[in-house]
């Protein structure tokens, strides 16, 4: 499949970038892809709102190898804190399963990207605030980590995102390190991707490839290429984290959020 050197730059480049930043922000890459991505495939001559929903799904499939390498850069780092893994996982793979075979094909792409927008520029906000959380303030139960296990994997399934724009400000807010939550989402990363993607599939089984090379609404060689960059560089962006200053992190966070915010409320009343 000739896929032309200015795609293959293209997605090199932006697996790169969002392998880096995998590993920096625990955010799995979703989040930058999805506007980029939106991007080229529009430019390809996608209509605009199964780009969109091929851009989701395709950025989600990519969180299932960056997240493997980036959590085992975290690991080796003492930042993944399992015991909060093994609370939120099993809600995050019902809610994944129920956006991305569900309500991910039901809504349309419009719709998807203005509340992708809304979301993440929220979550921005949030970081943006760094308000002291209350020293007494903990995790919930385990009960309350499924609970809100769904509300992530159900949120990142209709976004394409690796969930760490809801459990990194979720758990410092229940005063875990950022350090910490930042690893910890990396490895929520694969449980959120596997049950999402599983769904995508489910949900694009019989609709006609958009381009050469798609199945349903995954574009598999932009998934090849771009997952190939982002595993070498996740890493290094794990490494770079751990020594980086706590509040320039969430700094760094925060403005990668706004940014990808601005991106898709545009790509919503273009």
């Amino acid at each position: 499949m000739d896929l032309g050197p200015l795609l293959v730059a293209e997605l090199l480049t932006l697996g790169v970038v969002t392998g880096f930043l995998a590993g920096l922000l625990g955010v799995g890459g979703g989040m930058m892809m999805v506007p980029f991505l939106t991007l080229i495939l529009s430019h390809r001559g996608v209509d605009s709102g199964m780009a969109v929903k091929m851009a989701i799904a395709t950025s989600m499939a990519t969180i299932l190898f960056t997240s493997l390498s980036s959590v085992r850069a975290h690991h080796r780092l003492g930042a993944v804190r399992w015991d909060l893994l093994r609370g939120l996982a099993p809600g995050i793979v019902l809610g994944g399963l129920v956006g991305g075979a569900g309500i991910f094909a039901l809504v349309k792409g419009q719709g998807l990207a203005l509340f992708f927008a809304v979301f993440i520029g929220y979550s921005a906000l949030q970081m943006f605030r760094d308000k002291k959380p209350k020293p007494s303030r903990q995790m919930p139960g385990v009960a309350g980590q499924t609970a809100v296990g769904g509300a992530i994997g159900l949120v990142s399934g209709l976004v394409g995102a690796g969930g760490a724009f809801m459990s990194v400000p979720f758990m410092t807010w229940c005063n875990v390190p950022i350090r910490h939550a930042v690893g910890t989402s990396a490895a929520l990363g694969f449980p959120i991707a596997l049950a999402n993607t599983a769904g995508y599939v489910v949900a694009g089984w019989s609709v006609p490839p958009a381009l050469p090379g798609a199945f349903g609404y995954l574009y598999l060689p932009a998934l090849a290429v771009i997952a190939a960059a982002s595993v070498t560089m996740a890493p290094l962006g794990a490494r770079t984290a751990q020594r980086m200053d706590t509040r320039k992190l969430k700094r760094v966070f925060g403005v990668l959020l706004l940014a990808l915010a601005a991106t898709m409320l545009h790509r919503a009343f273009a």
